[in-house]
């Protein structure tokens, strides 16, 4: 299955947080979407890699994601080593994305940071001809992705550019809240508190993309980090900013 956009998060959740609203746009639009999950998130403090894994997939079918996978990296230890990038060449030349989103490339959880480095040189590898990989023993062709883009987190990043989420903006919340073990519950959640279970941090993640929707004068909007120039065949590609 070719898909038009993967997106790559390190925990269960990181994708749903800072860019199921890009997903979801794109699969309204047509394209084919996945995600994959480099780890289980098992050294969370709150909730289990099983109960994880079941809110991953209740999120995806909010999302109606085309492919869902968990690579079953070590969360909190994982390296930026030839198994690991083997594994995501091995998904990359799978589903033969055109574009690819990842964590940020710094952030508050190291983990981020370092599954953005992982994943962007896995993408490179994979356009290797020279470099084997095999899906159930049939030898893969080499692709590259045409661009990979980081998502922003919890750290404050200008973006690249943006997209306009407005029409999806209820259904991200709704896949975001599919986790119910790591995010703030009411008043009966006997679980111990975090820094993303507060009350106020769900509102922080909305107000963030109303912060990015008022920079291109729409109501919600999530922001991107490009290294590679981005090229446009057409202005038409604009949408109509209020000045």
């Amino acid at each position: 299955m070719k898909l038009g956009l993967l997106a790559f998060g390190v925990h269960p959740d990181d994708v749903e947080l800072s860019c199921a609203g890009t997903l979801l746009t794109e699969k309204n639009n047509g394209k084919r979407i996945g995600i994959i999950d480099l780890t289980q998130g098992e050294l969370g403090t709150r909730g289990t890699a099983a109960t994880r894994k079941e809110e991953a997939g209740n999120s995806a079918k909010i999302l109606g994601t085309d492919v869902r996978e968990n690579l079953d990296m070590a969360d909190g230890f994982f390296r930026n080593d030839e198994e690991n990038q083997r594994k995501i060449i091995t998904v990359l030349r799978k589903y033969r994305p055109e574009i690819i989103l990842c964590n940020a490339p710094d952030d508050r959880h190291p983990d981020h940071g370092r599954a953005a480095v992982l994943v962007n040189d896995a993408a490179f590898l994979s356009g290797l001809i020279k470099i084997e990989t095999f899906d159930k023993g049939i030898q893969q062709e080499a692709w590259r992705p045409k661009y990979v883009f980081n998502y922003i987190q919890d750290q404050y990043f200008k973006p690249s550019f943006v997209i306009d989420i407005s029409d999806v903006i209820e259904k991200k919340v709704e896949a975001i809240k599919a986790f119910k073990t790591q995010f703030f519950t009411g008043a009966n959640d006997t679980e111990p508190q975090t820094y993303i279970s507060t009350p106020d941090f769900l509102e922080n993640v909305i107000n963030r993309s109303k912060m990015f929707g008022k920079m291109i004068g729409v109501k919600h909007a999530e922001g991107f980090l490009s290294k590679k120039m981005i090229g446009m065949n057409s202005f038409d590609a604009f949408i109509q900013n209020v000045t």
